[in-house]
């Protein structure tokens, strides 16, 4: 029997016979062609004696050979119908025909059509087992030499081994990918890993978590000693514990605590010590004095360091007619920039690293587009010349767009740029395959974690010119670090702090609340102004309040689709996943010219607007973007015989099945975290004590700073005072800032 990874039976299959693969990933992935020969799946049925595409995790296909492959019908979008095989088993040739396509097949190299049928007539339709058996057995084969009787033997042997190892490890939990991802790891080694240390999978196989595994040898009992349990635990923790937090180091009495709370039980802190120690000579964890790191953590913290002190080190470039360059400019764009401003484009386009900060209206996009225009006068570059010297980018798809969109020069995703590989998760751009481009403007840089930084910085030659800009009172990046914060104390980097608001007209006072929550100096915030409102009611009556006021918003003729909502949290009655059932009878009420499809409790409608919830790089579509559903068609009028739900991107058109619809929830109100590098003409915050957990600093700056036209605050008013006050965010562990604050005293960096 089959089973898929979560145990369940498989009775769904497809009997066919693999033609070729279309595509190889290195994982066991493949794109392949099969004959269908039986199926008991009724979709399938008329496939039979057709050719179907088919896509899974395979240890090893022999053309022309039968196979059972379990799983379900798919409809790709761009590739059509699909089998998405989950588990397979190979059929054993037994008759005489399939044994002579077996066997000389490409699997058996030198073993041509009149050698295998020699030796199915010598040795008959249990030829097979005879040679598993004996090799000798293939001597009896007439003109059969002993190298080759030994090159079939150990095939055939090599292939029946990591079939069944395959098949033990899909039977111990393991899904078919897992477990090939372990086969092709440690071959004929797999049994001894699994004997030995089932836990080094996690050290190796980065794709396979340490619970996975854990949950394996809790529920197959299998024997394992308790400390490398332990141990792997330790390692698992300190990742846990980076990724969640954000703190780039810790002390030994929080892996400890963590660690008996994962294990149920109290472990001593100097066996914790010595497994730490251990870890450290493995070269797994850094040990800085009390501070233990993960060693890509670390190894990430220095190479940033390295190349920080590398870039300071170089003398500036000089240009004779700067000044006289940007008069040109300011009296060419009809535009006079202040002091800073001016300070900022020079020591930009001098400076071999410069950090430009400032919050909303203060001019930041306007510096970036003279320091591009700047860098082509004064370097002579045509504008043709100038998108393989000069790179724009930023962390997210949306904040490249708008850079762009504001800039009028092409931006893209430091992703993008440093080429990454979503199978491997690599950057084909690093140390050993630079890119050349001789200045870069990095964008939304409070967004950017430690791991990122580092490899855009190992991505790029030692003679580039590189300008930060960002607002670092926004809330720091997801993953660890906060890379702009720390460059700006560290005091070693050129820094300018713009203040002057310019997106500022009468009874504008958005840039100006900016400042006040920055500042943690709120003036009259309770007083309405053209662009904001705050709209004060209980926690208990923003349910019934907010309706109302966005319905005030659309009868002022703004379009749904640039009014957003947001809220701190997801749970609670004015939590993200409430609100959004509320929002979508107001921005998108039912009618009958639009079609609507129930998914679990959800109810998707045609116009709704949606948030993507993972990367889709194939398709253009990343985690964080926003769409609008724009058809959903039912099984019986789609080509796939599925629910089909079509979203636009901002142009870009993806169609969803049934498989997909987890990726997808309604957007009307989202969290502020996913609103970063965003911007839209109306936001709309509900403020309740309720979220009082969530609600600090740089999480309500984050969201108020999102507006381009109109801010309004509905709810308690002690709770947007409270969170104002809440400093919650510096409590993020970093020693970034320390080992910069030491360039140039320090001989080892500098």
């Amino acid at each position: 029997m089959c089973y898929n990874e979560n145990g369940d039976d498989m009775e769904n299959y497809v009997l066919g016979t693999y033609r070729q693969s279309i595509f190889e990933s290195n994982n066991g992935y493949v794109i392949g062609l099969m004959k269908v020969k039986d199926t008991d799946i009724d979709a399938m049925k008329d496939y039979i004696n057709k050719i179907v595409t088919f896509t899974g995790y395979f240890q090893e296909l022999n053309e022309q050979e039968n196979y059972y492959f379990f799983g379900k019908e798919d409809f790709h979008p761009k590739y059509g119908f699909q089998f998405k095989v989950e588990n397979y088993e190979r059929v054993k040739p037994a008759d005489k025909d399939g044994i002579v396509a077996f066997l000389s097949s490409n699997l058996f190299k030198g073993v041509g059509e009149k050698l295998a049928i020699s030796i199915v007539d010598t040795l008959g339709e249990s030829a097979l087992d005879r040679i598993l058996e004996d090799k000798n057995n293939l001597l009896l084969v007439p003109k059969m030499t002993m190298k080759k009787a030994d090159t079939i033997y150990e095939t055939l042997m090599k292939y029946e081994e990591s079939h069944k190892m395959i098949v033990i490890l899909t039977e111990l939990g393991f899904s078919m990918r897992d477990a090939l991802l372990i086969y092709n790891t440690y071959k004929k080694n797999t049994t001894m890993i699994l004997e030995h240390n089932i836990y080094r999978i996690v050290d190796d196989i980065e794709e396979i978590s340490f619970p996975k595994v854990d949950w394996i040898v809790k529920n197959k009992n299998l024997d394992v000693e308790e400390e490398l349990r332990i141990k792997a635990c330790v390692l698992y923790i300190l990742k846990d514990l980076t990724y969640k937090t954000g703190d780039t180091y810790f002390h030994i009495a929080e892996i400890l605590e963590n660690v008996c709370d994962y294990l149920g039980y109290d472990v001593s802190i100097q066996q914790i010590e010595e497994l730490l120690v251990e870890l450290n000579g493995e070269m797994k964890i850094a040990i800085e004095q009390d501070k233990y790191y993960l060693e890509e953590i670390y190894d990430a913290e220095y190479t940033v360091v390295q190349k920080i002190s590398s870039l300071l080190a170089k003398p500036p470039k000089k240009y004779k007619n700067l000044q006289k360059e940007i008069l040109a400019l300011e009296k060419k764009n009809g535009i006079t920039y202040n002091d800073l401003q001016k300070e900022a484009i020079e020591k930009a386009l001098t400076n071999n690293i410069v950090i430009i900060t400032g919050g909303p209206g203060t001019g930041k996009t306007t510096i970036i587009k003279a320091i591009v225009e700047l860098y082509r006068l004064l370097n002579d570059y045509t504008e043709k010349e100038l998108p393989d010297l000069v790179s724009l980018l930023a962390p997210t798809g949306r904040a490249s767009k708008r850079m762009s969109e504001s800039t009028g020069f092409p931006a893209s995703t430091i992703h993008r740029f440093l080429k990454w590989n979503k199978e491997t998760n690599h950057f084909a751009v690093n140390e050993y395959n630079p890119n050349f481009s001789k200045l870069i403007i990095v964008d939304e840089v409070s967004m950017i974690d430690l791991p990122l930084m580092d490899s855009l910085l190992r991505g790029l030659t030692n003679h580039i010119q590189i300008v930060l800009v960002g607002d670092f009172n926004q809330l720091p990046s997801v993953g660890p670090g906060m890379i702009l914060k720390d460059f700006i104390e560290s005091g070693q980097i050129d820094t300018i702090f713009l203040e002057h608001l310019y997106r500022q007209k009468e009874d504008s006072y958005i840039p100006s609340l900016a400042r006040e929550i920055k500042d943690n100096d709120l003036g009259d915030f309770l007083s309405t102004r053209d662009d904001y409102t705050f709209l004060t009611c209980s926690s208990s009556s923003i349910i019934s309040n907010l309706p109302k006021i966005c319905n005030q918003i659309l009868e002022h003729g703004y379009d749904y689709r640039k009014i957003q909502v947001m809220a701190p949290m997801y749970a609670g009655v004015n939590g993200i996943d409430n609100l959004n059932k509320v929002l979508q009878n107001v921005f998108n009420p039912p009618s009958q010219t639009k079609n609507e499809l129930k998914v679990g409790e959800v109810i998707f409608r045609e116009n709704d607007k949606v948030l993507q919830l993972v990367n889709l790089p194939d398709d253009n579509v990343f985690n964080g973007d926003l769409g609008i559903i724009i058809s959903i068609r039912k099984g019986n009028v789609t080509k796939s015989g599925k629910n089909e739900i079509t979203i636009d991107f901002d142009g870009n058109l993806v169609t969803y099945t049934p498989k997909d619809f987890s990726n997808i929830k309604h957007g009307f109100i989202i969290s502020i975290h996913k609103s970063q590098g965003s911007e839209f003409d109306v936001v709309v915050m509900p403020l309740s004590r309720s979220y009082q957990r969530m609600l600090y600093r740089k999480l309500i700056y984050t969201g108020i700073t999102r507006a381009k036209k109109k801010l309004i605050l509905i709810g308690e008013p002690e709770a947007f005072t409270y969170g104002v006050s809440n400093q919650q965010e510096n409590l993020r562990k970093t020693d970034l800032r320390e080992k910069l604050s030491h360039i140039g005293m320090n001989s080892e960096i500098s």
